[in-house]
């Protein structure tokens, strides 16, 4: 029930008179969710003759239990038993306790509950209620919940009757929304924000520029340019998106940059860190004359300090002739630099085979992982005992990643060979994909029927199979168990 672990302790709580406040933590909107599922969660009775949830095995919950059973909820409830009635595994004593909620303002949240009930009387019941006492001020209070209930089968009530509320309350209501700690939250508030127009350009840049969700940086962004469309574009809203941390803010402002005509601004964002910036710097540069293709080769080909997006700027708009720029940066000092490099030979297919396997020995990861990559079209022209060599524990670990990725290209006996030499290695993960590669092992036309070695390498990798899979690899490869 919507991925949540049932809260079986709470119920217990409850009947022997802990406050609910003291039983569940009321500001959860997750504890609400185990609470009800917790009431119902069943187990064997004392008697091991029927289910029961625990709470009802003590004395005062079969004592409640008699109470509530007897046709209606009859009688002074508190309100923890008020709570436990409106969660009860019976329909009619749930429907029954929804008549008597309205006076216990605490339990709003489980009226939410109750309006996806998969009983048509009690959901019914739960939707009156709820439109009768869910106010603006309710909804913002609630809405963690609610979006939690609306995500349900059934649950598109609470969600509608939310919004209508939101949407006819005064722009303010949303405020704390937009900081609440729930991203979901914070998403449906300012997707609720700017279709009613609530938010000024400047509020939409900061949002955008402040969030660390990427939706919502997106949907503040792609707002805010909208706005600037419409008005322009003053110093602040450019300023502050500009200077985001998020990729989407900066690339709305370096967008923004043009109708505001200061495209000569965007050229200092070519070789920004961010890809989507980049392409929008490059967009804003060529409408206004410049050419980013000149820019990022001269850059590229002058010693000193070198940005690594300016290196994956010029393989993004670059053509196979600027290899050679790039080719020379795969020695520059600055291990990002390199490994931008080594990616942009990779992205303008030009591949030359011995620097690249010269990278595989580089002691940045990044280098080497780029390096490994750019050999995959031609590691079965590497030579594989060399690769073999480099698996080895005393090995860096991006070395060895990089030979095992390599060496699985081949197919047949070296494949089987590189990943027997790893299933018992420390490292966790490549030994569990080694593992993996073994178990899925068949043989290929080019293992020789009968071979000793392969009977050998499947003897070593026993544990890792059942008795008669193993008979079954070895008869296929012509081998008796």
């Amino acid at each position: 029930m919507d991925g949540v672990v049932e809260d079986r302790a709470a119920p217990v709580r409850l009947v022997e008179g802990v406050a609910l406040r003291e039983a569940v933590d009321t500001a959860d909107p997750a504890a609400w969710v185990a609470l009800d599922a917790g009431v119902r969660q069943s187990g064997w009775s004392a008697g091991g003759s029927r289910w029961l949830p625990a709470w009802e095995e003590t004395a005062a919950g079969k004592a409640l239990t008699e109470v509530l059973s007897a046709g209606a909820v009859a009688g002074p409830l508190t309100e923890a038993q008020l709570a436990l009635a409106l969660c009860h595994r019976k329909g009619a004593i749930r429907e029954a306790a929804l008549k008597r909620a309205s006076a216990y303002p605490e339990l709003l949240p489980l009226v939410v509950v109750r309006c996806s009930d998969w009983a048509p009387p009690v959901r019914q019941q739960a939707r009156r209620l709820l439109a009768e006492l869910l106010d603006a001020e309710a909804a913002v209070r609630l809405l963690p919940l609610i979006l939690r209930i609306g995500r349900r089968g059934r649950g598109d009530f609470v969600t509608d009757l939310a919004a209508g509320l939101l949407r006819a309350a005064a722009p303010g209501t949303l405020a704390p929304l937009c900081t609440d700690p729930h991203r979901t939250v914070r998403r449906y508030a300012y997707r609720l924000a700017v279709e009613e127009g609530h938010l000024s350009p400047t509020e939409l840049a900061r949002a955008a520029a402040r969030d660390t969700d990427m939706v919502v940086q997106s949907l503040c962004a792609d707002a805010t340019l909208a706005a600037v469309a419409e008005g322009g574009a003053d110093d602040d809203v450019l300023e502050t998106l500009l200077g985001a941390r998020g990729a989407h803010a900066r690339a709305a402002g370096v967008t923004a940059l043009r109708r505001a005509g200061r495209a000569e601004r965007a050229v200092a964002f070519l070789g920004d860190r961010a890809g989507v910036v980049r392409a929008c710097a490059r967009y804003v540069v060529r409408q206004g004359g410049g050419d980013p293709l000149a820019w990022y080769r001269e850059r590229c080909g002058t010693a000193g300090d070198l940005a690594p997006g300016v290196v994956s700027g010029l393989a993004e708009c670059g053509e196979r002739a600027d290899a050679d720029l790039l080719r020379a940066l795969t020695s520059h000092p600055v291990a990002a630099v390199r490994t931008r490099a080594v990616a942009g030979l990779r992205a303008l297919d030009v591949t030359d085979v011995e620097r690249m396997r010269e990278l595989l020995d580089d002691p940045a990861p990044g280098v080497v992982r780029e390096a490994a990559l750019a050999l995959v079209p031609s590691a079965r022209k590497l030579d594989d005992q060399w690769l073999m060599t480099r698996l080895g524990p005393e090995r860096p670990r991006a070395a060895r990643v990089a030979a095992f990725r390599l060496l699985h290209v081949h197919d047949g006996v070296v494949r089987l060979r590189a990943a027997v030499a790893l299933i018992d290695d420390p490292d966790e993960r490549l030994r569990h994909w080694a593992r993996q590669v073994v178990q899925r092992w068949r043989p290929t036309a080019d293992v020789p029927r009968g071979s000793v070695e392969v009977g050998e390498l499947l003897d070593r990798a026993r544990p890792l199979f059942s008795e008669y899979v193993l008979i079954r690899r070895k008869w296929e490869v012509g081998l008796k168990a």
